[in-house]
């Protein structure tokens, strides 16, 4: 089994859409025999599931999602466990223990909050607050949403 968590700096980051990197563990009979960073720059939301699917993964962690990027994974076969904050180490080994705490109806807090995203949307956030560019995200202390400043 093949599973991709969103990766930053040893935690899981929390917009899916906007992730630069993927950490991919390959797991058998509940241990992890092999782990690698893989770099997802230039990809835009629905270009990730292809990535993904490009490297046979079976299973995503991560935290926010989107809808449209929600549905390209579904397309893909890659089973979702979205709304996951924390360690990506730790989160993998609670996923391969059948403890994993996700939320299958987590998505980035601002879809759907006055921002917009459309299709084919690169890098940032428009709309309410005025704000241009990326979402801030901070290791920890949320579920499964972007926090703006």
């Amino acid at each position: 089994m093949n599973i991709a968590v969103t990766y930053d700096n040893g935690q899981i980051f929390q917009h899916f859409g906007h992730c630069a990197t993927f950490k991919l563990y390959q797991a058998q009979e509940g241990r992890i025999l092999r782990e690698e960073i893989i770099d997802a720059s230039g990809s835009g939301h629905e270009a990730l599931a292809g990535l993904l699917n490009d490297f046979d993964v079976d299973v995503l962690i991560c935290g926010g999602i989107g809808g449209g990027a929600k549905m390209a994974l579904a397309q893909a076969g890659i089973r979702l466990y979205p709304g996951v904050s924390g360690n990506a180490d730790a989160s993998v080994k609670a996923f391969l223990e059948g403890r994993l705490d996700y939320d299958p109806n987590a998505q980035c807090s601002h879809h759907g909050n006055g921002h917009h995203h459309g299709q084919g949307h690169q890098g940032g956030c428009h709309g309410a607050g005025g704000h241009q560019g990326g979402c801030r995200h901070e290791a920890g202390g949320h579920q499964g949403g972007c926090q703006h400043s």
